[in-house]
């Protein structure tokens, strides 16, 4: 077998896990043996999380594929896919990994799997250094499902850092193929919402103040449009934790949708919170792209998974979508 393993080198580039979530869902899709050595060597603390590793391991389950190196810490692992089956799947990260990582190793796979699928996923929904659960459903669920496929995201729980705590279940029917996207016109803007939310011992006020920041932030770009970001306290039988944070949307005339986001915590300023959400929205608009800077890369997997030919105007091309698109090129050919 080793003769046709893909090596895949996971210090290059963007040096992080999403190496490993793009290579091992190209790999399932593909049936494509793999190694990948360096895992995260970009990392402060290299090798696999608890994240990456539950990720693996329900890109494992859903093909009864082998995984060798599978373990916290570890730089180097060898997968062996198998068939993609549906039914119901369970991924937990234990900690506040986050859920919205572990929805995009799976979903590619899922999607040409024998039978409809249930994706349990549990840990963070609204952790740093990924999409927030609320832009999951809010832009990426709605442009995603252009290449011709639903999904259903029910938040059971959300949970925040450090216990993490959270559950979305995903719900999928296989498709034959996906169609191709199209996203090449900006249109103007014609509506602004969000959600600022607080969670567990946090007041409500907070979400108002980074509601009404973030409104006001806006408001110096773009003066003739309602915006409208909802303030709201997660119920408690629905929040696992303490929590709080913001994603504010904008929509346009085309269909586009274009998101900044922010998490807050503790020591800081629920004003500061609302404003570089706003100020992330307002770059993602200035750039004249049709997707902002987080959709561009978990675009790529899909795009490459597409009968023809996809075609989206992005921002400055950020190092995650570079990657995405070397290692979707190495496997895919």
């Amino acid at each position: 077998m080793d003769g046709d393993r893909v090596e895949v080198d996971g210090g290059i580039m963007e040096g992080g896990g999403q190496i490993l979530r793009v290579s091992t869902a190209l790999s399932c899709l593909l049936g494509l043996p793999l190694r990948v050595r360096r895992i995260r060597a970009g990392r402060s603390q290299p090798g696999l999380r608890p994240q990456h590793l539950s990720g693996l391991e329900i890109i494992r389950d859903l093909c009864e594929g082998k995984l060798e190196g599978g373990e916290i810490g570890s730089t180097e692992i060898t997968f062996t896919p198998g068939k993609i089956k549906g039914g119901t799947h369970i991924a937990d990260t234990k900690t506040a990994g986050s859920v919205c990582l572990l929805m995009q190793v799976a979903m590619p796979c899922v999607l040409f799997a024998a039978s409809p699928s249930e994706l349990h996923l549990k840990g963070g929904t609204n952790a740093e250094m990924a999409p927030q659960i609320d832009y999951t459903v809010m832009v990426f669920k709605p442009i995603v499902e252009k290449f011709n496929f639903t999904f259903n995201c029910d938040i059971k729980k959300r949970g925040y850092y450090p216990q993490g705590g959270g559950e979305v279940v995903i719900q999928m029917s296989p498709v034959k193929e996906l169609s191709p996207i199209n996203l090449m016109e900006r249109g103007t803007v014609t509506k602004i919402y969000g959600r600022a939310f607080v969670a567990g011992a946090l007041p409500i006020k907070l979400a108002k103040d980074m509601s009404a920041a973030a409104v006001r932030c806006i408001r110096k770009e773009i003066r003739d449009l309602y915006i409208n970001i909802q303030p709201v306290r997660e119920p408690d039988d629905q929040a696992f934790g303490t929590g709080s944070g913001i994603t504010v949307v904008a929509e346009t005339s085309t269909g586009c949708l274009l998101a900044g986001s922010s998490l807050g915590k503790r020591g800081k300023n629920s004003d500061k919170v609302g404003i570089e959400a706003a100020e992330m929205l307002l770059r993602n608009l200035k750039h004249g792209g049709t997707v902002d800077d987080s959709l561009q890369d978990q675009l790529i997997i899909f795009m490459a998974l597409a009968k023809g030919v996809s075609r989206v105007k992005s921002g400055p091309i950020t190092l995650h979508t570079q990657t995405a698109i070397h290692f979707a090129e190495q496997l895919t050919k």
